[in-house]
């Protein structure tokens, strides 16, 4: 049994609960807590998602490729990337600022896109099993998410401390702005994926069930 089948709808940014009046079932319902519009499911929910992760993929190209951060010493100019950059790290020693970049620029942006794009094809297929985990695996995009930014937060205070020091300059390159692109964007894919899909599914199958067996 769906809230929807019960006259229920929730709004997606305050979740209030609201009874959907019978002049409303086709239109659209404005929140009466927060003002924002309510669907009965997000409209065009896996198509938007598709698209920014998509654009996700392109946009994580480049953000490996190009410099994540510049040096500037007296002996010249270093350029690294987010690879080079760990492994820069590794061979100085500095195995915590290590750790926390590989993880949050290619554990977590990986992982967040293949489960993005697990969630959509098994939605898109009509798959009725293993809906829990799936459930589980788009909250974890959300948790992982809010972590996606902390790689930006140590070149920021890398350059801090560095300009603080006045002997060597660290610039911000090409790559960490693609980077950056790259961290909102999966967000917004995954705040536009509508887990509610996953469960439309179930119902979906439980009625040809009973449909049949009528």
């Amino acid at each position: 049994m769906r809230a929807i089948e019960q006259g229920l709808i929730s709004c997606h940014l305050c979740h209030q609960l609201v009874t959907l009046p019978k002049e409303h079932r086709d239109g659209v319902l404005h929140c009466p807590r927060c003002g924002e519009p309510m669907h009965i499911r997000k409209p065009y929910s896996i198509q938007y998602t598709w698209a920014l992760v998509i654009a996700s993929i392109i946009f994580y190209i480049p953000a490996n490729l190009l410099p994540m951060m510049e040096v500037h010493t007296f002996a010249g100019t270093q350029a690294d990337t987010i690879l080079s950059g760990v492994l820069y790290f590794l061979e100085t020693g500095s195995y915590l600022i290590a750790a926390v970049i590989f993880i949050a620029s290619i554990i977590v942006p990986i992982t967040k896109l293949i489960i993005l794009i697990y969630l959509l094809i098994s939605v898109q297929r009509g798959s009725v099993k293993n809906k829990r985990r799936r459930k589980k695996l788009y909250v974890l995009t959300e948790i992982i998410g809010k972590w996606s930014m902390v790689d930006v937060y140590v070149v920021a205070i890398m350059i801090a401390l560095v300009h603080f020091g006045g002997l060597t300059e660290i610039k911000a390159g090409e790559g960490a702005t693609y980077f950056l692109l790259v961290v909102v964007i999966t967000m917004l894919a995954a705040m536009q994926f509508d887990p509610k899909l996953i469960w439309d599914m179930q119902i979906d199958e439980e009625k040809r069930r009973n449909a049949a067996n009528a």
